[in-house]
């Protein structure tokens, strides 16, 4: 049975770790923010360096090496950076969520 006191002595430390999750979550969100900062400047140069190589070309050979040659990079990027922000959203999803196990498992009745 719980009681109301269990409750209420619960009341400062939930508030501590609802604090701790808060910045933790913080944290998380700015390192998300800040992979995706990073892979829109990659993309960026990327296109732009395609740009200045594509302007250079003098045959429809090397236009289509570029071209495939861009593509690839691109992909790659991409992919990379996605796993990379994918990471980041599971391990902010963990954090988050990591303090309610506790609490669940303080107000679970224990099988007998």
């Amino acid at each position: 049975m719980v009681k109301f006191e269990d409750i209420q002595s619960y009341g400062k430390e939930q508030f501590e770790q609802a604090v701790a999750n808060a910045t933790t979550f913080q944290s998380g969100v700015t390192a998300i923010a800040n992979a995706y900062g990073e892979h829109v400047k990659k993309q960026f140069e990327e296109t732009k360096s395609f740009a200045e190589k594509l302007s250079g070309v003098k045959s429809l050979d090397k236009a289509l090496e570029a071209q495939s040659d861009y593509a690839r990079t691109s992909y790659e990027t991409f992919v990379a950076d996605a796993q990379k922000i994918a990471g980041l959203y599971g391990d902010l999803a963990k954090q988050t969520f990591k303090p309610l196990e506790g609490l669940v498992a303080k107000f679970t009745p224990a099988a007998n």
